[in-house]
C-alpha cells in the first residue's frame, strides 16, 4: 500500500464506525480463538492474511474484514458472528486509524491494498477445522 489515502475507508485519526456491506463485511470471533485463527491465516498467506482488527478489552473481539456479501449462504460454526447488512439486520464495524492511538482497538494485521481482504472461504475452512 502506498499511502493511507489509498484506503478511503480508513479514518485519518481515532476510530470510526463503518457500515457492513459497503466497503466490506466482517466475521467476528471472540477471545483466544480469534487471535489464534488470525495468526494461522497469517502463516498460511505469507504474512498477509488481509485486514484484521483486534480489541484488547472486553470479549477481546477479532474482526476479519472480508469482501461485502461474501459470507452469505455459508454455514459458519458456533461462536462466529457474521457482520453484514440485510433487510432485517445492520451491523457496524469499528475501524481504527493506521497510525494513531486507538487503544483498545488496533490492527492485528494491517490492510495492504484497497482490494485486499481476508479470503472468506479460507477463513471459513480454518474456523470449521478449529472446531474439531
Amino acid at each position: 500500500m502506498n499511502t493511507q489515502s489509498d484506503l478511503d475507508w480508513l479514518p485519518e485519526s481515532g476510530v470510526q464506525i463503518r457500515k457492513a456491506g459497503v466497503q466490506f463485511d466482517a466475521v467476528r470471533l471472540d477471545g483466544d480463538r480469534g487471535r489464534q485463527i488470525a495468526d494461522l491465516l497469517a502463516r498460511m498467506t505469507g504474512g498477509d492474511p488481509g485486514p484484521i482488527i483486534e480489541t484488547a478489552s472486553g470479549r477481546r473481539c477479532v474482526y476479519f474484514l472480508v469482501p461485502p456479501g461474501s459470507t452469505a449462504h455459508l454455514a459458519w460454526p458456533e461462536g462466529v458472528t457474521r457482520m453484514t447488512c440485510g433487510p432485517d439486520k445492520e451491523w457496524f464495524i469499528p475501524v481504527p486509524a493506521l497510525d494513531d492511538m486507538t487503544w483498545p482497538l488496533f490492527w492485528r494485521y494491517r490492510p495492504t491494498a484497497p482490494d485486499r481482504f481476508v479470503h472468506t472461504l479460507l477463513l471459513r475452512a480454518v474456523t470449521l477445522h478449529s472446531e474439531e
